[in-house]
Order: C-alpha cells, then sequence, then structure tokens
C-alpha cells in the first residue's frame, strides 16, 4: 500500500497507484476523480464555486468547475494518462442547510453538480459514477488503481462507486 495524499478544499492533486487520494469534508462542493484505467494515473479535484466567470479576477483555478477540470485533466495528462482513456466519477454537491428560498443562486451544491457535469461532457470525459445532492457531507478516497471512490459520511455505511 503506498501513501495517502490528501487534497484540500479548492485544490487538487494527482497521483499513481498503489497511491491514494483523498479529500475531506465536501458539502456542497464536489470532489472530482479522474482515472486513466491503463496507466492507472488519477488525479482530484475539490471544487467549490461552478463558474469562474463570475468572478472578476480568478486567482485560484482549482476553486472552480470549469477552470479546476480542465487544470486536473491537464496535470494527468503531463504525468502520463491519455486523455481520450480519462474516465470520472463525482461525490458531494450536498444542500447543507435548509432554505425557505427557492432562488438557484442559493443551491451551490446543485449547480456545482451542475457546472461539473457540463464540464466534463464538453471535454468529453466519461461519467461512471456519482454520490451526490442529498443534506450530508461526504469525504471521499480515491484508489487509481481500481478506480474504487470510498464515500464515508458520518452516520451512514461506507460506500463504494
Amino acid at each position: 500500500m503506498g501513501k495517502s495524499i490528501l487534497v484540500g478544499m479548492a485544490d487538487l492533486n494527482i497521483c499513481k497507484s498503489p497511491d491514494t487520494i483523498t479529500t475531506l469534508g465536501l458539502g456542497s462542493c464536489v470532489g472530482i476523480a479522474l482515472r486513466d484505467p491503463v496507466t492507472k494515473i488519477g488525479g482530484l479535484a475539490h471544487i467549490m464555486l461552478p463558474d469562474s466567470k463570475e468572478i472578476t479576477s480568478v486567482t485560484h483555478v482549482p476553486k472552480f468547475a470549469d477552470t479546476g477540470i480542465e487544470e486536473l485533466v491537464k496535470k494527468v495528462t503531463e504525468a502520463g494518462a491519455v486523455r481520450s482513456r480519462l474516465v470520472a466519477k463525482i461525490a458531494g454537491g450536498a444542500q447543507m442547510f435548509a432554505m425557505s428560498t427557492n432562488s438557484s443562486t442559493m443551491k451551490v451544491g446543485e449547480r456545482n453538480v451542475i457546472a461539473v457535469k457540463k464540464k466534463l461532457k464538453e471535454m468529453g470525459i466519461r461519467l461512471l459514477a456519482e454520490d451526490t445532492g442529498d443534506s450530508y457531507g461526504r469525504t471521499v478516497v480515491f484508489d487509481p488503481e481500481t478506480g474504487n471512490y470510498t464515500i464515508k459520511t458520518v452516520g451512514k455505511p461506507e460506500k463504494v462507486i
């Protein structure tokens, strides 16, 4: 067993088997795991917001679905992954607080999931599985060897997608 690489909030990193990669506390944020099943190179991004175009000066690329996914693809391909073989799994995008409004602006988790799926589709990356929505946080561990994306949630059984 290799080491476990930690990805912070609004950050990303890559790893190669036998290492795994993890991020903690996905609430409305979305964790995107990418993998090349042949080279066993993978990566994980902890996305906080859906669209960098809503901000005037973007200085932190991994924070946004549109720029963060592009950067993650760049990093895994620079490490030897083949772009046409990349597949994805996602988790997170929860609605963490009850709201009395139907304003889509306040539904950050839902907007993040939609933005992530849109960007993956735009880039031709197939989404294999997801564990998104609802109202609870998640911690995830991604294993690029097997492609297993393990989701841990307080008070719920561990889930592998």
